[in-house]
């Protein structure tokens, strides 16, 4: 009987190991002991997985532990560690080196390592079995193996669940890729795909989200231009959205872990190989820069609106990446903020979704513990879509300035919007 180590219990890894935990023995692993001792308790905070879940899951036999000695018992392992960017927006491949390197301790003849972590083409083959071979002393393809089965996890979609998504999976050998297949199939009800190869899989998870960033990178585009135009954006898209193969992308900021870094992991590559991304690092450049674009345009409808800039305040709700979501990670809204203090202005933060310390640490902002009396802001800006937002009463004031970032507002109470 397999057992089944996950490495990384983070929005991906801990829906993974619990539906795994309905089926096989299953370790939970993590170099954080403040989230293993959350979870033995029924708390994510990722907020994924309800307290029900993770107990059950704990009943069933799952093992949450930073112990490494717990993985010596476990014959598959997934890893499904974060695979960031620097400060250069190059790979950081830091997490995903520290993982096999752990890994490499452990592994024992015929033990299979799965990757579900995004990376460029190439990377599990060229970078992470390098290493487990020479933590391991054993060699690759043939006395370990690898797979990789991309993450498609959507954080803060209670539809589109772990088991509800078609699963891409691959293997080192045609025998392993049946294998990590079945293994897939034995919990996806949306079913698999099976690649030909470990690149294809990777290849295939790079271009999900940077389709869908050149995408949004475009509609930006189309914002700015309309608003020159002094047309409403949104009443285009709606027009243009009633012929059915029109794609319906909105424009925003584009942040989070996913699609405003994996596009740089596919650059990467193809700068390797002697190739210079056009397509890809123009809409990048675009979506980075939207931060600064909206936090232009509040300034103009404040200044229309007669405020004297310096020493205003503006509050701005939500600093999460996405609605109904408590991940701060790459979130966007933090351009908006710092370009606006840039100005002078004084900006509060409210965000019932995010952790205190968390956005402390990141950000080095303190959160408003409770919605202020908007009466003492010049400006208020919907920054995320938050369900809680959407009760907010924002009748337009004739002083203040509403900008609605998400242009979920009714245009009518709005100044401003993308």
């Amino acid at each position: 009987m397999d057992k089944i180590a996950i490495i990384g219990l983070g929005y991906v890894g801990l829906p993974l190991a619990v539906e795994f935990s309905k089926k096989y023995s299953v370790v939970g692993f993590d170099i954080f002991q403040i989230r293993i001792d959350e979870l033995k308790r029924g708390y994510d905070r990722t907020l994924e997985l309800l307290e029900v879940d993770v107990k059950a899951s704990i009943a069933s036999g799952i093992e949450f532990t930073t112990r490494v000695e717990s993985l010596k018992s476990c014959n598959i392992f997934i890893v499904t560690v974060p695979t960031p960017i620097d400060k250069h927006k190059r790979p950081d491949l830091t997490p995903l080196i520290k993982a096999s390197e752990t890994l490499g301790k452990v592994l024992k003849k015929d033990d299979i390592v799965i990757y579900e972590s995004t990376v460029y083409p190439g990377a599990t083959e060229e970078e992470c079995v390098p290493v487990l071979e020479k933590f391991s002393n054993l060699k690759f393809n043939k006395d370990f193996f690898c797979g990789y089965s991309p993450e498609r996890i959507n954080p803060g979609d209670k539809t589109h669940t772990v088991t509800k998504i078609l699963k891409v999976t691959s293997g080192s050998t045609p025998q392993i890729a049946e294998k990590v297949d079945a293994l897939y199939r034995s919990i996806i009800s949306a079913g698999t795909h099976k690649a030909s190869s470990i690149k294809v899989a990777e290849a295939a998870k790079v271009i999900e989200n940077s389709q869908r960033d050149i995408n949004i990178a475009f509609v930006n585009e189309l914002s700015i231009i309309f608003n020159r135009l002094g047309i409403d954006t949104q009443e285009v898209l709606e027009a243009a959205g009633t012929k059915w193969n029109f794609l319906p992308f909105r424009p925003g900021l584009v942040g989070g872990h996913c699609i405003g870094v994996d596009p740089y992991y596919l650059t990467h590559k193809a700068q390797e190989v002697g190739y210079n991304s056009e397509i890809i690092l123009a809409g990048r450049r675009l979506n980075d820069n939207m931060g600064t674009y909206v936090a232009s345009q509040i300034i103009k409808l404040m200044i229309k609106k007669g405020h004297t800039i310096e020493g205003s305040k503006a509050l701005v709700l939500g600093i999460t990446f996405k609605e109904n979501c408590p991940d701060i990670r790459n979130s966007r809204v933090i351009d908006v903020i710092k370009e606006l203090e840039e100005f002078g202005v004084m900006i509060d933060v409210y965000d019932p979704w995010a952790d205190a310390k968390e956005v402390a640490h990141e950000y080095e902002k303190d959160l408003l513990s409770s919605l202020p009396d908007f009466s003492a802001y010049g400006a208020i800006i919907l920054a995320v879509a938050h369900q809680e937002f959407m009760a907010i009463d924002l009748q337009k004031q004739t002083h203040q300035v509403i900008y609605d970032i998400k242009s979920c507002l009714p245009k009518s109470i709005v100044d401003g919007r993308l």
